[in-house]
């Protein structure tokens, strides 16, 4: 009897060790300090990523523009097909996407549209996305939810009777089957007197708004936040929680009793720690008169860098930045809305102090680097933070920064890529390598792959001007200076993958690269 459970527990520990061992992306930019960087992976390095023997493998055809990043999944079991590994994508005709990531086979699709319904179109004539609004927003997965596991999405809708929709979802990740009884229609309102506010209370507006920040998972809570239609007013800044149950959950406005604020991060994530989110609000009212602790007296944090505690189920903010300058950083629309912000693993200082830090930059070009234990708040006339580097991202930034083994990789627009290097908590003012590429608008969101601490390489998507096509590039991680392969370098443009989305980040998972573009998924390895 002895013999024959140590038999069965070996043989289940066997079947468990694929899955304990795999590779997932399961949220935006890796985890949930947005760090961007994957070092587990193990097949691709600085002497086989080349033009010979690395390159385009498959496109995958989809319905829309591909905004969110792709995810993905080892070893799932998909009912009737057995045990894969499986890519997500979502797109912005309102579709969600199950491919095999390895051989490109699709096991299922799903639209988010209920019937009579059709995806969202442009609002008060903004043309940021078009021609429709369906998923902006990196989803998000949970292997431990459900039956199999669940992947949250929110899409955007529109009724037959013109009003808008935004749609919480939660899907079987080997089926694609709605669960918990949904969607949740996303519905919220919060005390304050601002922009749509009615009786003592702003009232969230579906149709004002877009689910342009990917989506946190973090302690069973799933929390949205929301960005404008090109500034069009009314909208103020909101960021809404629902239990993985798809029960509406915590809510908290960083601008009630203003206008404006809205959180988009082009695209970049919330970052949570465990117990708090951090984020960039963009443009929009900060309060000029304070409560006795230095927090703004109406609640108004526009143009801030925020902390928000979850404690007790609730969202309230802990603490926060704003820049001496951050009213006429507003009114300039020079704020820090366009950036993601990272948390950086714990470093200690010159005197042997841990130090837990944050970093974040937008469109003013400074590069800012916070305590998470002790931000700053507000001073007029100076900064009071940890690091400032003045005009280190030239012409600003619209996305999110990477982090791999004590450097820091930004892509301002107009700018070549960029490596900083720390050492003792602090930043090197000066870049310590950069790319032979300049990157044109928006610049670009780098990610990192690699092998614990060896074998790193930076991968980044040149956009181009409108219309023209994007390149994948990968760069050593230790010198930018260093370009290991561009899909511009293959003859006959082998490596031709059209254009990428406009603030997409590549996906790198176990010896493949997956790019969303305007109409597939590019998938990258290496050749045959």
């Amino acid at each position: 009897m002895i013999l024959s459970r140590i038999a069965n527990f070996s043989c289940a520990l066997l079947l468990l060790v694929p899955t304990l061992f795999a590779t997932d992306v399961v949220t935006y930019h890796n985890d949930n300090a947005r760090t961007g960087q994957n070092t587990k992976e193990t097949l691709l390095t600085p002497l086989n990523v080349n033009a010979s023997t690395f390159g385009k493998l498959m496109t995958l055809s989809v319905d829309g523009i591909v905004d969110a990043q792709p995810l993905y999944l080892a070893n799932v079991t998909i009912p009737g097909q057995g045990v894969h590994n499986v890519l997500y994508a979502a797109t912005e005709n309102d579709s969600v996407y199950a491919f095999d990531a390895d051989t490109g086979t699709l096991y299922w699709q799903v639209s988010l549209v209920p019937a009579g319904q059709t995806p969202g179109d442009m609002v008060d004539g903004c043309n940021g996305i078009v021609p429709t609004i369906g998923v902006t927003s990196t989803p998000v997965i949970d292997r431990s939810s459900g039956p199999n596991g669940t992947i949250f999405v929110v899409g955007m809708t529109k009724d037959a009777l013109g009003n808008y929709h935004q749609y919480l979802h939660a899907l079987d990740v080997t089926t694609g089957a709605e669960e918990f009884s949904g969607p949740a229609d996303i519905q919220a309102q919060y005390p304050g007197t601002g922009d749509n506010s009615q009786n003592g209370f702003v009232i969230f507006d579906p149709k004002q708004y877009v689910a342009r920040a990917s989506l946190l998972l973090m302690n069973h809570v799933i929390y949205t936040a929301w960005a404008s239609h090109c500034d069009a007013r009314p909208y103020t800044g909101w960021i809404i929680g629902y239990n993985e149950n798809l029960i509406a959950g915590p809510v908290i406005n960083v601008t009630p009793n203003g206008i404006q604020g809205a959180i988009w991060q082009s695209g970049a994530g919330l970052a949570g720690d465990g117990t708090n989110i951090f984020l960039l609000d963009a443009n929009g009212t900060f309060d000029d008169t304070f409560d006795s602790n230095g927090f703004p007296s109406q609640g108004d944090y526009g143009n801030g860098f925020i902390k928000l505690s979850t404690a007790n189920k609730s969202l309230a903010v802990a603490d926060y930045f704003n820049m001496y300058n951050t009213i006429s950083e507003s009114d300039s629309d020079s704020d820090l809305g366009s950036g993601g912000t990272l948390l950086l693993p714990p470093m200690k200082d010159s005197t042997g102090t841990l130090r837990n830090l944050a970093v974040a930059a937008g469109k003013d070009t400074n590069l800012y680097i916070v305590d998470r234990n002790n931000m700053g708040k507000f001073t007029p006339g100076f900064n009071n933070i940890w690091q400032e580097i003045d005009r280190a991202l030239p012409y600003g930034v619209w996305g999110a920064p990477a982090y791999f083994n004590g450097s820091l990789y930004y892509g301002p627009q107009r700018s070549k890529l960029m490596q900083f290097r720390f050492k003792q908590a602090l930043l090197s003012t000066f870049p310590s390598s950069k790319s032979p590429t300049v990157f044109s608008y928006p610049g670009t969101t780098p990610c990192v792959s690699a092998n614990g601490n060896t074998n790193g390489i930076v991968w980044a998507i040149e956009h181009g001007k409108p219309g023209a096509l994007s390149v994948l590039h990968a760069y050593s991680a230790t010198t930018l200076g260093q370009e290991l392969y561009n899909s511009n370098q293959a003859a006959n443009k082998r490596d031709s993958f059209g254009q990428a989305a406009h603030l997409t980040t590549p996906t790198v998972v176990n010896g493949k690269v997956y790019i969303g573009t305007l109409k597939s998924i590019a998938v990258f390895g290496l050749l045959q």
